[in-house]
Order: structure tokens, then C-alpha cells, then sequence
């Protein structure tokens, strides 16, 4: 009350009560592929990766499906390839030597494959926390179907039971990402037979097909695993067309 007995507004400034404002959320533009070759893929990446790390673009969520494809981390070793080289090619499948972590991992149609390029100042520079958070990502798309997964300690990437359902494997540049996580929904799991699926003999691999023993298409995932991303990450996402990227 002031001295006239007439309530008194202060402001914000006058009480010294420091205003605390959120920090507005990390902007991300969301793109649907469909299927695409590897190279392909891996060209528009580094295009994109460029342009983020100039802050020339807003980060970046690419969703697709590739080709029967193997590929090899610069930490993987080629004795985990089971078959020999020259008889992947009367396989149709491809083998590409790439700049990711982790060793030699399937891509297929059936497959969704999520690479988020993004800038990691935004996450305070936490490459463990950015790879828990991909497979908390996973893990609550995969709860959305009644399918209970986990992670595992002495391996990366997303459990079910003993049988892995989703590999990841990123590489940071400059603090900017690339490459990410592979999500089996309805792959050609014999493909797996070829290889020691990350460097792992002693586990399997699974599917949500499998699993639920009903076809569930990858586009479909992916919109879930949009959503989930925007949460887990806390980001504000705008999907897009190939054609604005």
C-alpha cells in the first residue's frame, strides 16, 4: 500500500527479483528421403554438415531408407564381414569404408535410418548424453508398440532381450554430427547372417515385424520417431520436402 492507502504496483525491477527466461528451443527441419543410395546420402550430409557448422542452415533430421548396403566404421575390422567381398556384389548389396564410430553394420530396405546433423554446443557439447539421447529416441518409439527395449552397458545401441534392434554409430566434426541410428522395423534379417553384426558374435539381431509378427511400414516409424525426437532432444521440428534441402 502507498501512503494514500492505494495498492502499490512494482515492478520487476523495483522488488529485485530476477526474471529467469527459458532458452528458446533448438530449431531442427525434419526431411523424409524415402530410399537412397548410400554416397548419396553421405554427400548430402557433408553438404548439410557445412552449412550448419557456417550456421548457414538450421539443424538437421534426415529419415530414409538405403539399399541393401554394408558398411565399415573407421574403427571396424574387416574379418567381421563373413562372406567375401567380391560376392556381395552378385548380392546386390553394397560396401561402403565410412568416417562413423563402430564397426561393420546392414542397412536395407525395411530399415529406418535417422541422421540428425546438429550442432552439439546446443547440448553442451556431450557426445554420451547425445547418444543416450538417440537411444532414449528409439526406446520410446519402440514402447509406443508394446515393445520393451533397453540399452547395454558394454554395448551401444538399443536391446531387446539379448538381440539388438537398433545400431548407432555417429561421427562429431567441429561439434557438428553426422551419421546416427539405424531402427529395424521390417528388414531382411538373413542379411545380418553375413556379418558380426557392430563386432558382436555372441548376440542377435531383431526386428519390430518380428516381434509384433505383423509388416509395419518404415514411414510410419518415422513420423513416431519425429516425435519422440522433438521431446527427447526438446526441439521444435518442421518437416520438409528433398526438394527445399
Amino acid at each position: 500500500m502507498n501512503e494514500k492507502g492505494d495498492p502499490t504496483i512494482m515492478t520487476i525491477e523495483q522488488t529485485g527479483i530476477t526474471q529467469i527466461s527459458q532458452a528458446p528451443k533448438p530449431y531442427f527441419c525434419a526431411c523424409w528421403l524415402g530410399t537412397i543410395d548410400y554416397q548419396s546420402a553421405y554427400d548430402l550430409q557433408r553438404k548439410l554438415w557445412r552449412r550448419i557448422l557456417n550456421r548457414q542452415s538450421e539443424n538437421m533430421l534426415l529419415l530414409l531408407e538405403h539399399p541393401p548396403t554394408l558398411t565399415l566404421g573407421k574403427s571396424g575390422k574387416l574379418e567381421n564381414l563373413l562372406v567375401k567381398p567380391e560376392e556381395l556384389a552378385a548380392r546386390g548389396i553394397s560396401l561402403f569404408f565410412t568416417d562413423r564410430g563402430g564397426d561393420i553394420t546392414y542397412h536395407g530396405p525395411g530399415q529406418l535410418v535417422a541422421y540428425p546433423i546438429l550442432r552439439l554446443q546446443d547440448y553442451g557439447k556431450d557426445i554420451h548424453q547425445y547418444i543416450y539421447n538417440l537411444q532414449e529416441t528409439a526406446i520410446r518409439t519402440l514402447c509406443d508398440y508394446s515393445i520393451s527395449a533397453r540399452r547395454d552397458k558394454q554395448h551401444i545401441g538399443v536391446w531387446v532381450g539379448g538381440e539388438k534392434i537398433a545400431a548407432i554409430g555417429v561421427a562429431v566434426h567441429r561439434w557438428v554430427t553426422m551419421h546416427g541410428l539405424a531402427l529395424n522395423v521390417n528388414p531382411a534379417l538373413q542379411h545380418f547372417n553375413i556379418i558380426n553384426p557392430c563386432g558382436i558374435t555372441d548376440k542377435g539381431v531383431t526386428s519390430m515385424s518380428k516381434l509384433l509378427s505383423r509388416k509395419i511400414t518404415t514411414e510410419e516409424i518415422a513420423r513416431t520417431f519425429t516425435r519422440h525426437f522433438s521431446d527427447v532432444f526438446k526441439a521444435n521440428i518442421e518437416m520438409i520436402s528433398s526438394e527445399n534441402l
